[in-house]
């Protein structure tokens, strides 16, 4: 089955080309102009990926991205200028599995959206404890692998970004194991990880503050000097 891919921009010169030129590969291409037509593609079916422009009129990407992020953990590639290196750096705070800069060449992205698919093929892939229960959980928390939604013994439900699902799968599938930098890369991203990448980090760091107590002195995902990080909670399905 083809992957389904929706591309959001305004600009239909854009939009036409990606979703002609996708549509060649063998991918399915929705295409929204701005946020209004985005959400009605997103009521009516499940996307693989989303391409996102970040300037935009009325609603822009970091906008959607933020909403789209709170709903569904589906992967996301920003577009972007390169005046916007600030909400670049903010996109992939949010989460972005990555990002280009225009003007760009439609082979390239290609390669990007075949990286992404690749990256979350491997993540899906990680052999979980316990036979692989859709229902993992760990320290007053559940997440449901299938839907991809984390909750907390009293009910609350917190969003995650893909980035943020694969991440902590990774983390259950390997609880008190550290993992190195590289081998979070790795389990989350696929060998198409950069080798300077430290977005690893940064991930981290946004995962502590929705499933620690005290991010500032975090419990569950300990830093281990020298040698990376490591789930210290038992894990049961």
């Amino acid at each position: 089955m083809n992957k389904q891919i929706l591309v959001v921009d305004d600009h239909d010169d854009i939009r036409t080309l990606l979703g002609r030129y996708l549509s060649q590969h063998d991918y399915t291409v929705v295409e929204a102009n701005g946020g209004d037509e985005m959400r009605a593609a997103i009521a009516k079916q499940k996307f693989d990926l989303v391409i996102l422009d970040i300037m935009m009129p009325g609603d822009d990407g970091l906008t959607l991205c933020k909403e789209l992020q709170e709903k569904k953990s589906t992967p996301f590639i920003f577009l972007t200028a390169m005046s916007e290196d600030a909400d670049t750096v903010v996109g992939l705070e949010l989460g972005a599995d990555d990002y280009l800069t225009k003007p760009f060449s439609p082979r390239v992205l290609l390669a990007r959206v075949k990286a992404v698919l690749r990256r979350v093929e491997k993540s899906a892939d990680v052999e979980m404890p316990k036979q692989q229960s859709s229902m993992i959980k760990f320290a007053g928390w559940q997440l449901d692998i299938h839907q991809h939604q984390l909750t907390r013994d009293d009910g609350l439900l917190v969003a995650l970004s893909a980035a943020e699902f694969r991440l902590l799968k990774a983390f259950l599938a390997h609880e008190r194991q550290v993992l190195s930098r590289d081998q979070l890369m790795d389990l989350t991203k696929g060998a198409e990880a950069n080798p300077f990448d430290r977005s690893i980090d940064n991930q981290i760091s946004r995962l502590r503050k929705k499933v620690e107590l005290d991010p500032k002195s975090p419990t569950l995902i300990k830093t281990v000097w020298g040698g990376g990080y490591m789930f210290t909670e038992k894990v049961e399905s």
